[in-house]
This record gives structure tokens, sequence and C-alpha cells, in this order.
């Protein structure tokens, strides 16, 4: 068993330390998942709060079909879901106007990678939906098959077709930007 169930069954019974632990653990790493959803930090950090909102009142049963990880992520895509159907039009910023910190060390190589890194985050956010889903919860949070699936609401072999259909697909958006890959 994984330390957020346990700690979300410590909270069930009375003790609220339970409930502190899981937000120290995951909310970092859900609120990146929900930036990629709604492109805006604060907006993120606020569907993550309602997510662990979420928990601490309504309390859930945690049925253990898949890690806690994956099914707090799931109340996350829920939760953003019901966001953004409320919130059609979204304003998004523009990826020109972050700001990008530099190691002092090699300025170079930071920048090469910084600039890598905002064509593929500008490539990641070209893709549909979905595209974008499969990559991010596969690569950045490495999550399994099985477990984006049940965050995706999808079956594992649909997951697998997104996942190679996603990744050409980035391939191609990245090769039309000139993206170099290192051999």
């Amino acid at each position: 068993m994984d330390n957020g169930a346990s700690s979300y069954r410590r909270f069930l019974a009375g003790d609220d330390e339970g409930l502190h632990e899981i937000i120290c653990t995951y909310r970092a790493g859900l609120i990146l998942y929900l930036n990629s959803f709604v492109q805006n930090i604060h907006t993120a950090e606020d569907l993550a709060e309602d997510t662990f909102a979420e928990l601490a009142i309504h309390c859930p049963k945690f049925a253990e079909k898949s890690s806690f990880k994956t099914w707090l992520y799931a109340i996350g895509h829920n939760i953003t879901v019901k966001y953004l159907r409320k919130h059609a039009k979204l304003t998004i910023v523009p990826l020109e106007s972050q700001e990008y910190l530099t190691d002092e060390e090699d300025l170079e190589s930071n920048y090469i990678r910084s600039e890598e890194k905002r064509m593929i985050h500008k490539a990641l956010h070209s893709l549909k939906p979905e595209y974008r889903d499969v990559l991010y919860l596969s690569y950045f949070e490495g999550f399994s098959n099985a477990e984006t699936a049940l965050v995706m609401k999808k079956t594992k072999r649909q997951i697998e077709v997104l996942l190679y259909n996603a990744k050409k697909t980035l391939k191609t958006e990245l090769e039309r930007g000139g993206f170099d890959y290192e051999e």
C-alpha cells in the first residue's frame, strides 16, 4: 500500500495529519498536471485546492483499484473538466512572455536546453488535448498505461494507441518547428 492510501485511511479515521501528508506529497505534481489543462498556474492551484477540499469535505471512497496517486489525479481531472466546461473561454498567456531562469555555470547549454524545452512545450500545446494528456501522464508523471487509462477513462489498449499516435504527432510537430534530435 502506498503512503497516500494509508494517510487517507488515517484521515478518514479522524487524524487530520493524514490529509496534511497527502497535500504535502501530491500538491506540486497535481498542480503541474492541472496546469497542463488550464494553462494558468494560479487557476491550477485553485483546482488542486478544490481537489483536496473534495477529499476533506465529501470523503469519497478509495476502492483501491488503482494507486492512490492515480485516484487523486482522476478526481483532479474531473474537477478540472467541470471547471473548463463552466469557463469555456480561457485566456492563455503566450509562451514567449514566460521567463526562464538560467544557471550561471553554463549559460550557453542552458540557453539551448531552454529553447528546446520551449519548443517541446509549444509543440505539446499544439497537439489535441487527448494527445497532450496521455503524453503528460505517461512521461512527466510516470504513470503506467493502466493508470493513465483510469485517469483518462479509457481502456489500456486505447491508451497504447493514443500514446503511439501522440508521440508520432509530437515528433512531426517538432520537426516542423526545426527541432534537432541529438544522436
